[in-house]
């Protein structure tokens, strides 16, 4: 097994200088990972070596690109638990995946006064999807409450399911600000005992933990694979096949027929059905390949280090008494922290931290219903990943300190 602690030798771009030859600290992994040299050098030999398209020709190199394809979404299967890889369907991203369950599979059986009930945690990709389909049929949208450490309010969500007319939960695994890791079995088995579909967006918990979709229970499973270190471009939609025979495609074009007549077609097997025109090839392979990269860290290793290195840097900015952190500061939580510092810009802080070659990200992360619960503008998150070490977290906080000392001359 390859060990974590020296993968950081695996990541080509994280060995450079920034701002003026400082070391590169890449603290926004929420927002894209870095690529290891396998994932760039499978991408690059499938474009040198076995570049076609896939399922149309019977020349060497297109039986090459589709068995690559294909052997990509078996990786993904078995990456997620998944016995049949015929219910991974290759999108663009998380936002694609669950867009083709809000409108193929819920607006065609919503009717006015059903309910989709959401969360205040969730990102733009997980909810403005669902206020579209909720303005299409009459839907009404329903939101689990929060509790003050920013961990669901579980009393809420069952007054929510309590109303008989819930058809629908979507939520994310794991919060893209918070940190929070919400208790997805247990909301899972609520949802299911009132009838209603689950929606569950994993973009910011597949790349990150163990994750088996049999344990889990849910319906449905969005994410990305620009996020678990796949190339940008593709992403993963796994349902359960019953649910993606009954859907239809979202997309017409070429593969997703199985005949087309002048004034009709009927569709192909799932999950061809969902993956019109040319699919995103090379960036499934490179996908695939990601995934046995991170198969071969150990996805409980990867869990650890990042639980490590998010405590590690919780503990560390809780000295700063002019800082605030958002999110639950115990376990469980994920390897993003969100914070703030007293009287500073997210904007201007993140603007500092990237002169002393530290990268965050600064904004409201997709997330403006969150950031008005939390009554803030934005935040500046740190998000880690396998490639993170103490050391980054101290370079972090050192960096803190330039931007204490920079606005403590300017307040004066």
């Amino acid at each position: 097994m390859r060990s974590i602690r020296r993968c950081l030798d695996d990541f080509p771009t994280l060995h450079q200088t920034v701002a003026g030859g400082r070391r590169l600290v890449y603290l926004d992994s929420a927002a894209t990972a870095q690529k290891p040299y396998p994932v760039i050098e499978v991408v690059r030999r499938f474009y040198e070596r076995d570049n076609a398209n896939v399922h149309r020709g019977v020349h060497t190199l297109a039986e090459r690109a589709t068995e690559a394809y294909e052997r990509a979404r078996q990786a993904v299967a078995r990456f997620i638990g998944a016995p049949d890889p015929a219910c991974v369907i290759f999108v663009r991203g998380a936002t694609e995946a669950l867009n083709l369950v809000a409108r193929s599979w819920a607006e065609p059986r919503l009717r006015p006064g059903d309910e989709i009930v959401l969360t205040l945690m969730e990102h733009h990709s997980n909810l403005v999807p669902w206020q579209m389909v909720a303005q299409a049929t009459g839907a009404k949208l329903c939101y689990v409450d929060l509790l003050p450490d920013g961990t669901l309010d579980l009393e809420s969500y069952d007054r929510l399911l309590g109303s008989g007319r819930v058809r629908i939960v979507t939520f994310t695994h794991q919060s893209n600000v918070l940190g929070t890791i919400n208790p997805v079995r247990e909301m899972v088995d609520r949802a299911h005992q009132v009838g209603a579909v689950v929606v569950l967006d994993g973009a910011q918990s597949v790349p990150h933990m163990p994750l088996d979709v049999k344990a889990l229970g849910c319906d449905f499973l969005a994410f990305s694979g620009h996020k678990m270190m796949g190339p940008t471009g593709v992403g993963v939609l796994w349902g359960r096949r019953e649910l993606l025979e009954e859907m239809p495609p979202l997309f017409g074009g070429g593969e997703m027929i199985r005949e087309v007549y002048l004034d009709h077609a009927t569709w192909n097997d799932v999950p061809y059905k969902f993956e019109a025109g040319t699919p995103p090839i090379a960036e499934a392979v490179g996908l695939g390949e990601a995934v046995t990269y991170l198969e071969s860290l150990g996805m409980e290793n990867v869990r650890a280090h990042e639980d490590e290195i998010a405590q590690y840097a919780v503990q560390r900015l809780r000295a700063f008494d002019d800082i605030r952190i958002y999110g639950p500061l115990a376990q469980p939580r994920g390897g993003v922290v969100s914070f703030n510092v007293e009287g500073v810009h997210p904007h201007d802080v993140a603007t500092i931290l990237d002169r002393e070659g530290v990268a965050v990200r600064a904004g409201h992360h997709c997330a403006l219903p969150l950031m008005r619960w939390l009554d803030v503008p934005a935040t500046v998150r740190a998000s880690f990943y396998v490639y993170n070490t103490a050391e980054d977290v101290d370079a972090l906080v050192a960096a803190l300190h330039s931007v204490r000392a920079i606005f403590s001359r300017v307040q004066k």
